[in-house]
């Protein structure tokens, strides 16, 4: 982090919901304050040199490229990286981004139509659109380049259906492009109907929106819903849109870049190899042809990545509106999570840790199926305790060496029918694992307290440790696990 004052759990406004821009432009004024983001103005190639600068900074700052060779755009990077970034674009306290995402999962708020958008201050003909959208070439096996932070917004005009969602995006010819999108997704769903009618989908590919847009967009959501209405109520007023210029699309108005375009399902492109969430190359055989009609951005856009596979943003993109839902189905199954992660060592997408309060351990099973059940991808489950850190995973893991009995708390389900994108899934199908990491009353007879010194004490030291100059070096001891609330760290 930088050294502005701000700290992690104390929202920085500017980047927030409330500074009239849906941009991506209030968070980036937000991380260039506070000296979370670099400039590079040296000749950047898109094909792997741009993939290895956001690679060797995943962890880091934001990146700005503003000499990219062949665009004639800055191209932007590495934004939401991390828990503390996305609370500030959300204008929350980090501790409070679960909240905020159920509850939009939860409710919504309808859009605002305008007439007049920033996003559409300049338009270009469909000819023009890999000259005005860069695509990186990422890693070394990649079949090309792809838009990568592409928000496809999609308007089905048989059913009347809208959804945003992401998908990665291939230039094929002049004005084509392949598309991405697994069998399951909505957007698959709503293009194979507009196919039967004889139609393309007409969609809008977004890049640049404001933060809560793009984590709305990966909600899981029933099929039909309106991923923007829900972005409304995370955003804390509607989403405003704009009619596209060929199509009855509406898009986000403040977006930076939109590409517009019709989805067609029925001209096949095989894709070859492409990097996963999971940081390995899949070959998931054919996607989708998009048809480009139009370019439009604002007049001084710029064009957002997302570094794919396993990097951060990629991961955290997909962790948070997982946990979200997750969290909010399971009160369904009568299960009251009081902290949930979808691991980034899982890519953000696979591996979950649930918590739950004492008085619902005898529930830490049901949650397991329960997490199962809704997001079919996930393939490995841990529950544990409300005093375990579910983003910490060597706090996880010591709550699996040290309150698990494999013989009765592993539960293994194999041969689940599970999504392609699985590790390991072979024939469509993968075992699945859930793990009862909470605290069995009995177990020890001396209990499972953590030795610690007393708090007082703990937190005088600290104070002299302040005085002396020495607080950067403060390192806590794990075992301040067991001081609820207890400083874990010197910044």
């Amino acid at each position: 982090m930088g050294d502005d004052s701000t700290s992690p759990d104390t929202p920085d406004r500017a980047g927030s919901r409330h500074d009239g821009d849906q941009s991506m432009r209030g968070l980036f004024e937000t991380l260039a304050r506070r000296g979370e983001l670099v400039d590079i103005d040296r000749p950047v190639d898109a094909r792997f040199e741009l993939g290895s600068v956001l690679t060797l900074l995943d962890r880091g700052p934001a990146v700005r490229f503003n000499n990219v060779t062949g665009s004639a755009l800055p191209v932007v990077g590495n934004l939401l990286t991390d828990r503390d970034r996305i609370a500030a674009a959300l204008g929350v306290p980090k501790a409070g981004i679960l909240d905020a995402l159920s509850d939009a999962i939860a409710s919504r708020q309808p859009t605002e139509e305008v007439t007049v958008a920033p996003c559409q201050e300049l338009r270009f003909p469909a000819a023009d659109v890999w000259r005005e959208v860069v695509t990186p070439t990422f890693f070394e096996k990649d079949s090309g380049g792809y838009i990568t932070a592409g928000m496809i917004v999609a308007h089905d005009p048989v059913t009347g259906s809208r959804n945003a969602s992401y998908a990665r995006i291939k230039p094929l010819e002049q004005t084509t492009g392949f598309v991405g999108i697994a069998p399951n997704h909505h957007l698959s769903a709503l293009a194979r109907s507009a196919a039967t009618a004889a139609r393309g989908l007409p969609v809008a590919v977004t890049l640049g929106s404001h933060p809560a847009i793009q984590l709305a967009a990966c909600f899981y959501l029933g099929l039909g819903d309106d991923e923007l209405e829900h972005a409304g109520r995370l955003l804390g007023e509607p989403v405003r849109v704009v009619k596209a210029t060929t199509s009855e699309v509406l898009v986000p108005a403040d977006a930076e870049v939109v590409v517009e375009g019709v989805l067609r399902v029925d001209r096949p492109v095989h894709e070859g190899l492409v990097s996963e969430y999971h940081g390995m190359y899949e070959d998931y055989g054919d996607g989708c042809t998009l048809e480009v009609t139009a370019v439009t951005r604002r007049a001084d856009a710029s064009v957002q990545v997302v570094l794919p596979g396993f990097a951060a943003e990629h991961s955290f993109l997909g962790a948070l509106p997982i946990a979200a839902g997750l969290r909010h189905a399971l009160r369904g199954f009568g299960c009251r999570a009081t902290d949930l992660a979808v691991t980034l060592s899982g890519g953000g997408r696979v591996d979950v840790v649930v918590a739950l309060p004492p008085e619902q351990r005898r529930q830490a099973k049901r949650a397991i199926f329960g997490c199962f059940a809704t997001v079919s991808m996930i393939k490995q489950v841990t529950v544990v305790d409300s005093d375990i850190d579910v983003w910490d995973a060597e706090h996880v893991h010591w709550a699996r060496t040290s309150r698990m009995r494999w013989e009765r708390d592993l539960v293994l389900v194999p041969a689940v029918p599970c999504d392609r994108n699985v590790p390991m899934q072979q024939d469509g199908t993968v075992t699945k694992v859930g793990m009862d990491a909470t605290a069995k009353p009995g177990d020890r007879a001396v209990g499972n307290e953590l030795a610690v010194p007393p708090r007082e004490t703990l937190d005088r030291v600290r104070e002299w440790l302040a005085d002396d100059g020495l607080s950067d070096m403060v390192r806590p001891s794990p075992t301040l696990w067991g001081l609820r609330g207890a400083p874990r760290g010197g910044h």
